[in-house]
């Protein structure tokens, strides 16, 4: 019987969740539901220095609003708990002390300031790399220098001390990645990295090979930029003897700025103006605020399906897809290796798909939101029909209001452009008449309004293609906009006539 797949993602709250990590959890979401596995989220907060105020609690809404319900969490414990790091403390010095004891790792002593001369000797001698590895720590104060009973007498006299990894200097390290393929190191490329620190935290190489072992995790995806750090995790899990359960490894490939040079950052994000951010972020220390996609109008279903194509493919020329269907087809064989770059203009074009095909009944209470907020009065049954004018015109929930505010309110202004090629005395002699019999029409809609309509452009002899742009921007204000028949049905005959006898006063002045 095969291994249940267990995946997890495991951020650490040391600020606003980045776009790259939604993309992150997102592929572990698919993979873990398309495998009917289970969906992890851990906190790795071993350095409490970088830890932030709210960021946890921003991962945990961010995730609640992109719809990937973690099936074990901090808010969601199951058996394989504490989900957060530091929690987690007490068990982490028992696999550094085993691995002292084996011979793998060992007691370093150094002060910063040795560190730092160890580095300065190295620049100086043309070394490449300035690292404490299998060369250096011979030159160093650490367990393998010093006698044991120094050690033992610096350890009970509480001379601060940290546990580094053992690393061998001729060994060829290897992992077969399902993204990349078989990924070949040289350990004397790898330094002795840091297991347990001087204050008795776990590094996070320890920490996660740690959990992810106890977690019974069967699949580590993740970003590229943890690549380097996969072969030092593999020897970990070759020195604790858990080599036959290690998972399987996934590096996905980086998001690039939209030229392609180089990794997204929040700065690429203000100087081309979008957010990198999934959701608001307020800096708890600064005050400084980040915009998020939740608060710029995007739908979380268009979110989902537009981070889903940063980096895979299904193969096919289809682009949507809902959450369900997204599960169905992922794989991780089709994930990319190389950079994806993002594409702002595209996370609007599926925002404004999935706005679409959003029916006008579940729209209409964001357009009611949106006037109550703003105080203006409306006729709440109408509210669905304007929202089928105006959803193939916006690209954001947001925008209904600003797009549509002429179904409301008479325009103040009129576009000038349209006035200059179409107004003359035929079409004010037409719109003065349709401005008279609309009050007194016994219905008035879109079919009966544009009958009406019809019957005084040929009582005129006059041609509805000339006078149709000036009566639109009689109503709106605007040359362009919804179909002009459904407006004077929603608009209705009192308003119509009012609006026209203004716009005829105000450009005959």
């Amino acid at each position: 019987m095969m291994e249940k797949v267990r995946v997890r993602f495991a951020p650490s709250p040391t600020g606003p969740l980045h776009i790259g990590g939604v993309r992150t959890a997102l592929f572990n979401y698919l993979f873990a539901k398309k495998n009917n596995g289970d969906f992890i989220l851990r906190i790795e907060d071993t350095d409490q220095t970088r830890f932030v105020e709210g960021a946890e609690d921003y991962i945990k809404e961010s995730l609640a609003w992109v719809g990937m319900e973690p099936d074990e969490s901090p808010w969601k414990p199951g058996e394989y708990g504490p989900y957060r790091q530091s929690e987690r403390k007490g068990m982490y010095m028992q696999y550094a002390q085993q691995l002292v004891d084996e011979g793998k790792a060992y007691y370093a002593f150094d002060t910063p300031e040795e560190l730092d001369a160890m580095r300065k000797r190295l620049e100086e001698a043309k070394v490449a790399n300035q690292q404490y590895n299998a060369i250096t720590r011979l030159q160093m104060k650490n367990s393998l220098t010093l006698s044991e009973e120094e050690v033992k007498e610096r350890i009970e006299s509480g001379d601060p001390y940290v546990i580094r990894l053992k690393v061998p200097l001729k060994e060829e390290i290897r992992l077969n990645d399902m993204v990349r393929g078989w990924v070949m190191v040289h350990s004397h490329t790898i330094d002795d990295k840091i297991l347990m620190k001087s204050d008795g935290m776990p590094t996070y190489h320890l920490a996660n090979v740690v959990d992810d072992h106890l977690m019974k995790i069967t699949h580590v995806i993740r970003g590229e930029e943890w690549l380097p750090s996969a072969p030092l995790h593999v020897l970990l899990y070759q020195y604790l003897g858990w080599e036959d359960t290690m998972p399987r490894f996934a590096h996905l490939p980086l998001l690039l700025k939209p030229n392609g040079n180089g990794k997204l950052s929040k700065r690429d994000g203000d100087k081309l103006g979008f957010s990198v951010f999934p959701l608001k972020w307020t800096d708890p220390n600064s005050g400084d605020i980040s915009t998020g996609y939740r608060e710029d109008g995007f739908l979380p279903d268009a979110f989902v399906n537009f981070l889903a194509f940063l980096g895979w493919s299904p193969g096919t020329e289809e682009e949507l897809f809902t959450k369900e269907q997204l599960i169905e087809k992922f794989s991780i064989e089709k994930v990319g290796k190389a950079g994806t770059k993002f594409d702002f203009d595209k996370a609007k074009w599926y925002n404004q798909q999935y706005l679409k095909e959003k029916s006008d009944e579940v729209l209409a209470p964001v357009l009611k939101a949106q006037l109550d907020e703003a105080g203006i009065s409306y006729d709440e049954s109408l509210l669905p029909l304007i929202c089928s004018q105006l959803k193939e015109r916006i690209t954001f929930q947001n925008e209904f209001l600003s797009a549509g505010r002429f179904f409301f309110e008479a325009p103040t202004e009129y576009d000038e452009k349209v006035i200059r090629k179409k107004w003359n005395d035929d079409a004010k002699a037409v719109l003065e008449e349709y401005a008279e019999r609309c009050p007194s029409a016994e219905k008035f809609d879109a079919d009966s309004a544009k009958k009406l309509f019809s019957e005084v452009l040929e009582e005129k002899g006059v041609g509805m293609g000339k006078v149709m742009p000036v009566l639109r921007v009689a109503l709106s204000g605007l040359g362009g906009g919804p179909d002009l028949m459904i407006m004077l049905q929603i608009l209705g005959k009192e308003e119509v006539s009012n609006r026209i006898k203004k716009f005829i006063a105000t450009v005959s002045e």
